[in-house]
């Protein structure tokens, strides 16, 4: 995938009938579409948030309060979307954020998206709650990061990383904003639970049966989460991970300046910003709006993503001009693959750097990079760099 040129629908291969997501000419589409073939507690699962889900809400309205003051007469005709992740080359700067269980949603799960992210020339993220092994998922030939909580048995964690390293995969991503799982209403009144052929992967199957324990009050998987993760993680935490791999570190679900510093110093290669989709701490601030603080409170070594409500390629410009170097991409990925599993994800990926593309060149920008030099409105206090590698205030 370049991400040049305009999109049209994807014809069906020869012999095949034609599928409805093949029509899809945005991600709104591929939802709807999603929304028809997924279960009601599936799509309350990956549709919610925590509480009234005011912050889930929140970053839609924060993403769509801001606008953009293009250039003109840039000479865009070489206009690329390509950038650089992690020190690695990728065709746009999106990865697939980490997201559990996706065989709730296709047989094929975290395989199948891997497949498309491979295609598509971009990095995919393997949960740790994933529903396929990450040595089947980097089978795929995507450029393939792993994501980590830390357990109660630190052991097993750290053999996890092992795992990772052994496997092939390009990167750790520590989630650091579960000490356990916020309250998803959705959940909790659905008594969610996981079905008996989807399990965690990379967990034993005592260690993941509290997850299938339908019928109780409240979600299951919340009960298994708390049951794992160790709300005593810490800083020293990820010193010790920093000390124990030679994988590019990135810390993911950082909202606060101070903390974003806190990750740098303790040798993060990267910070995501995140407040989980909206799915921890309900009320928690937009992850756009953290943003330029986050991108001004870490040095150039140090990269910055972001994700929690990235619907368009638009929306991935936004995040570009007010400092991201780049995003993670969540339930759209979902949506895709319950749409039309490897097929679908592709579609969506292709969609959205068609977006990129073309907000990229009406913008007046020849190149990624050319982002960060957009005039916003609407949005918070934007970084500006200086000669240091730090970052200064901004209104635009």
């Amino acid at each position: 995938m370049t991400g040049g040129g305009a999109h049209t629908a994807s014809p069906a291969p020869a012999g095949e009938a034609p599928t409805p997501w093949r029509d899809a000419v945005c991600l709104a589409d591929v939802e709807r579409l999603a929304a028809a073939e997924l279960p009601a507690d599936v799509r309350d699962f990956i549709g919610g948030g925590s509480g009234a889900e005011l912050t889930l809400a929140a970053n839609r309205a924060a993403l769509d309060r801001i606008h953009l003051l293009p250039r003109v007469l840039r000479d865009v005709s070489g206009c690329r979307s390509s950038a650089t992740l992690l020190g690695r080359p990728v065709s746009m700067p999106v990865a697939v954020a980490p997201m559990g269980y996706h065989r709730l949603v296709h047989p094929d799960g975290e395989s199948a998206g891997a497949r498309a992210a491979a295609r598509a020339g971009i990095p995919f993220t393997a949960a740790m709650l994933s529903s396929r092994p990450v040595e089947r998922i980097a089978e795929a030939g995507a450029d393939t990061w792993f994501q980590l909580y830390w357990l109660r048995d630190r052991e097993k964690t750290l053999g996890l990383v092992r795992r990772a390293e052994e496997a092939g995969c390009t990167a750790l991503v520590l989630t650091a904003d579960v000490p356990w799982m916020g309250r998803r209403l959705r959940d909790v009144r659905n008594r969610f639970a996981l079905p008996a052929e989807v399990t965690a992967a990379h967990l034993s199957a005592s260690d993941g049966a509290t997850a299938h324990r339908g019928g109780s009050a409240g979600s299951a998987l919340a009960a298994h989460t708390g049951e794992a993760f160790s709300p005593a993680v810490s800083w020293a935490d990820v010193e010790r991970l920093r000390a124990f791999t030679r994988l590019p570190l990135v810390v993911k679900g950082v909202l606060d300046p101070a903390d974003a510093r806190r990750a740098e110093e303790c040798g993060a290669d990267a910070v995501v910003v995140s407040n989980h989709g909206g799915r921890q701490l309900d009320g928690a601030v937009p992850s756009i709006d953290a943003l330029p603080a986050v991108r001004r409170a870490v040095g150039t070594g140090c990269q910055v993503l972001l994700d929690s409500g990235i619907r368009s390629g638009l929306d991935v410009l936004k995040a570009l001009a007010l400092g991201a170097d780049g995003v993670l991409l969540g339930r759209p990925v979902l949506w895709g693959l319950a749409a039309g599993g490897a097929a679908g994800v592709e579609h969506v990926l292709r969609l959205l750097a068609t977006e990129l593309h073309t907000a990229l060149g009406l913008a007046g920008c020849a190149r990624v990079a050319d982002a960060a030099r957009l005039g916003t409105a609407g949005a918070p206090e934007r970084p500006r760099r200086t000669a240091t590698g730090h970052e200064e205030s901004d209104h635009r």
